[in-house]
């Protein structure tokens, strides 16, 4: 079971000032946190796109490009990249140029998208969401297949004998993940498409996400794929402490970022009876010393078969020290504990 560390990159607001974090500290305390995975034997790092004021990041490739340079083992991928709104030649183009530099550790996540920022953005038209989605996935999947692509599709102008370069490290290939949210559109497109699914669980019950997990492994089998290679992961909120007092402590910014994100989408104010609610056992923020976090996870796995689990650490935007502290405790003592449970299994 493969363990990770994502990150969107948050920037906290400053009442005072009124302003946000400096994105250029930001991006650099990424970099700082991105390397400690690395050291710390974590498996992967994913890095998401925003296109808003409080977030840091809006081309993960290029971060992921610089954290390349500096780290030796993780694999690195995007969680995720607004495929819809992306040109599918380029999201390879730049990744198998992380790829490259990081000597084959790249990876891509794709997803439609939860914001909608990026689409009026580019010039794309919200009215073709899903078609955009699914015309570009089949374009990517093509370029990731195939050196010289010839395309056709509605909403894109037709490739016709066009070379990709440069070429990913294992035989032009990229591994492609499927981000989802809990639809059952998205996680039947994975499973025929015989593409890993990782679903992004930031509310509720995780156990209630199960029907979907099951819907994937069944419609995967369906379609003639090998069960043996089926990859599935959870991507939750994460944060680790082993301070009195140091998970409450961070109530104050995830509520102040749950409550920007609430307030385009029409949610009541977030509570801290919600946030404690969210952190018992059957809640889905994975919040707490470290054998509360083992014990969730491995819970995950149980519960779902998983065989990844990304920890979103920077919800809120934590300190620098604080993350750097949960990073090392998710890597020193979780994983550890993790593994041993699951090894052989």
């Amino acid at each position: 079971m493969e363990l990770g560390i994502g990150m969107f990159g948050d920037l906290s607001f400053d009442k005072a000032t009124g302003k946000f974090y400096d994105p250029k500290l930001k991006l650099q305390e990424i970099l700082e946190e991105i390397r400690l995975a690395d050291d710390i034997g974590l498996d992967v790092f994913g890095l998401g796109e925003h296109h808003r004021p409080d977030y840091a990041v809006s081309s993960p490739e290029i971060v992921l490009a610089a954290a390349a340079s500096i780290t030796k083992n993780i694999k690195l991928m995007s969680t995720v990249t607004v495929l819809s709104s992306a040109e599918p030649v380029k999201v390879y183009q730049d990744f198998s140029t992380i790829d490259l530099i990081s000597g084959g550790r790249a990876e891509i996540g794709v997803g439609r998208g939860s914001f909608t920022e990026s689409f009026p953005l580019f010039g794309y038209e919200l009215k073709d969401y899903n078609l955009l989605f699914e015309e570009k996935l089949d374009l990517l999947l093509k370029i990731n297949n195939n050196e010289v692509v010839s395309w056709n599709g509605k909403l894109r102008p037709p490739m016709k004998e066009q070379s990709v370069y440069p070429r990913a490290v294992d035989q032009g290939k990229l591994p492609v993940w499927i981000a989802v949210g809990g639809t059952p559109e998205s996680v039947a497109r994975a499973a025929r498409l015989g593409l890993p699914l990782i679903l992004a669980i930031i509310g509720g019950n995780p156990a209630q996400f199960k029907p979907f997990m099951d819907y994937y492994h069944q419609e995967y089998a369906k379609h003639g794929h090998d069960v043996s290679k089926m990859q599935t992961g959870i991507h939750a909120h994460t944060f680790v402490s082993d301070q009195p007092g140091g998970i409450d402590s961070q109530f104050d910014n995830y509520a102040a970022q749950m409550n920007r994100i609430g307030k385009d989408r029409g949610w009541p104010p977030y509570s801290r009876p919600q946030f404690n609610n969210a952190r018992d056992k059957h809640g889905s923020l994975f919040y707490g010393e470290a054998n509360e976090v083992t014990d969730k996870i491995l819970q995950m796995r149980e519960i779902f078969g998983i065989t990844r689990f990304i920890a979103h650490m920077d919800v809120g935007s934590p300190t620098h020290k604080d993350m750097m502290k949960s990073i090392e405790l998710f890597g020193g003592k979780v994983a550890p504990e993790i593994r041993r449970a699951t090894a052989g299994k």
